[in-house]
């Protein structure tokens, strides 16, 4: 049984249009990765070296992390995909019990005045 483990497949199980597809989504996540790279160091750089004004930073940062957080939930946590149902609606849920957490927590501890 354990004779045909060192030789090598003849030929793939997979199509080419299989192939083609896994290289194109490859692809897609090295690019989308590079995308989340630069727009860190944009961050970074936008704060560190006072390009931005002080009074636009934290929405500026925010918005980088809510496009890089839409990135990573769309290619690498694969919710294009279908049948991610359960997934979205977790996350989904998540958001709903997290927002109103930190919202009170930042109240509590008197960051925030109402």
């Amino acid at each position: 049984m354990a004779d045909n483990l060192s030789t090598p497949f003849e030929k793939s199980a997979m199509t080419e249009e299989e192939k083609r597809q896994t290289s194109k989504e490859i692809r897609k996540q090295i690019i989308v990765f590079a995308l989340m790279i630069f727009l860190t160091i944009i961050s970074f750089l936008a704060v560190g070296a006072d390009i931005i004004p002080r009074s636009f930073a934290i929405p500026f940062i925010l918005l980088l992390a809510l496009v890089q957080l839409a990135l990573q939930l769309i290619f690498f946590m694969h919710l294009k995909d279908k049948d991610h149902g359960w997934a979205t609606a977790f996350m989904i849920s998540g958001i709903f019990v997290t927002v109103p957490t930190i919202a009170a927590l930042m109240l509590l501890l008197g960051i925030t005045k109402y």
